[in-house]
């Protein structure tokens, strides 16, 4: 099984550290909801707290004021990408070896774990996790012999593909690296003296800090003794960013792949109107995914935006929960309809995305009960006919009502009385530099092969 997304923080000189990556962890709180941990150097060794569940519940202020002691600290989310929900899949993922302790939090999926791990057991590795990004650490330790830790790295990449974006603590540097396609977000910022990396920029925010650019694909940024240092560590290939980071899962006042979320998805819901208009009482998303398409629906359309559907600020985003049940439940509690707004009317839906269609069916079916007259949906991205091999929890196309039915169907399923999808080519002409995203989700061009064993694991715990 093949899930995602996760979330990196890092910042290196600053007296508070641990302090630092517990904020910018909390931040990014959205991006991974299973498992949480910071590491730290403290000068001589490196100190660690990890466990499953948010990140409120997993450091204290023990933790933070007394036990992650350092002025270097890198912290994980997780939501699983390679492997079981457990505490031993947990990053950042830690290692010593040769007088080294080395510490890894990775952001995305390798299509090649299956190969690499069969290689690495038959020369003798043994592995403690499920992770693909173990195989990383054993394939650094191979090249450790007579380089330098950042050549050994820099190898160790040569041989993994897919999708990465990684922080790694080395004794007492404090390393960026990011795949030659730039699938995962990555950026580094300062707050005063100190260097940070984010996943997202929301939390360079949240610690004042200023953003000064992403890291480029195929780039590694070493923090050492406190000056940075780039170095290319792969040709650049073709710009693969995933774009349903703008779509979906980036938080909206974040700044990914150098650009605003916030405008990308106004934009998206702008064209999404000039492309199907249609009579309407008044624009509704369901929140937080539709909203900020829903407003440049409106703002294009000028029909009225209602916030008709009342979210449970407590329950968390149904996509990124880890079973099937557990998403059901969070459809139940979520949200709840503004029962005044509904009876009698022509409700347009705005959505962000369609992956399984079994939660908009069911808050349809409950628009239905409650007497809206007609129910109509636009969506601002195309429909999702493709697996994703690096990392979007959508790894099989048995799951993507989209790949097995027309668009006609999927209206008659969730019970609408029209259906329209943002087309591939409005959803580019809404973005900033068009040309550089992975489509591969809509269509099936992947920019890395996945291979035939993509998907399969050498064992489960």
């Amino acid at each position: 099984m093949k899930k995602e997304y996760c979330g990196l923080f890092g910042i290196y000189g600053h007296p508070e550290a641990a302090r630092m990556a517990y904020f910018g962890l909390y931040a990014l709180q959205h991006r991974g909801q299973e498992s949480a941990g910071i590491v730290t150097w403290d000068g001589q060794k490196i100190r660690e707290q990890k466990g499953m569940g948010l990140v409120a519940d997993v450091f204290n202020e023990e933790h933070l004021g007394h036990q992650l002691k350092g002025q270097i600290a890198m912290g994980h989310l997780r939501y699983s990408t390679t492997g079981a929900s457990l505490i031993r899949n947990s990053q950042p993922f830690l290692v010593r070896f040769k007088g080294m302790s080395i510490a890894v939090a990775h952001n995305g999926n390798l299509v090649n774990t299956y190969e690499l791990r069969k290689e690495l057991e038959e020369q003798g590795s043994i592995f403690q996790t499920t992770m693909d990004s173990e195989i990383i650490v054993h394939l650094i330790s191979r090249y450790m012999n007579g380089y330098s830790f950042e050549e050994a790295l820099s190898k160790a990449m040569s041989r993994i593909k897919g999708a990465y974006s990684l922080l790694i603590l080395a004794n007492d540097k404090l390393i960026a690296v990011r795949d030659p396609n730039g699938f995962r977000p990555l950026s580094i910022g300062r707050v005063g003296d100190s260097y940070v990396f984010a996943s997202e920029t929301c939390a360079f925010d949240l610690l004042e800090a200023e953003y000064l650019r992403c890291i480029n694909p195929g780039e590694m940024v070493t923090i050492d003794r406190g000056s940075l240092i780039s170095t290319s560590i792969a040709e650049i290939q073709a710009p693969s960013s995933c774009i349903f980071e703008l779509i979906y899962f980036a938080r909206p006042d974040s700044i990914v792949f150098g650009q605003e979320v916030y405008q990308a998805r106004k934009r998206m819901g702008m064209v999404l109107a000039r492309e199907s208009s249609i009579e309407a009482d008044f624009i509704m998303p369901f929140p937080d995914s539709g909203m900020y398409a829903g407003v440049g629906y409106a703002h294009e359309s000028g029909l009225p935006f209602e916030m008709a559907m009342i979210r449970n600020h407590y329950v968390g985003r149904t996509f990124i929960q880890p079973t099937q049940d557990m998403r059901d439940f969070g459809v139940r509690v979520k949200l709840n309809p503004a029962r005044s707004m509904i009876k009698n009317r022509n409700i347009l839906i705005v959505e962000d995305s369609i992956v399984r269609g079994t939660t908009i069916k069911t808050r349809v079916k409950k628009l239905r009960e409650l007497g809206a007259r007609e129910i109509h949906m636009r969506v601002s991205c195309p429909p999702i006919r493709y697996p994703c091999y690096y990392g979007i929890d959508f790894s099989s196309k048995g799951e993507l009502i989209a790949a097995n039915h027309s668009v006609e169907a999927i209206a008659r399923y969730i019970g609408l009385d029209s259906l329209h999808y943002l087309s591939i080519e409005g959803l580019l002409s809404a973005l900033n530099n068009r040309q550089d995203f992975c489509l591969a989700c809509f269509n099936g061009q992947y920019p890395v092969p996945p291979g035939p064993n993509c998907n399969k694991l050498c064992f489960e715990w």
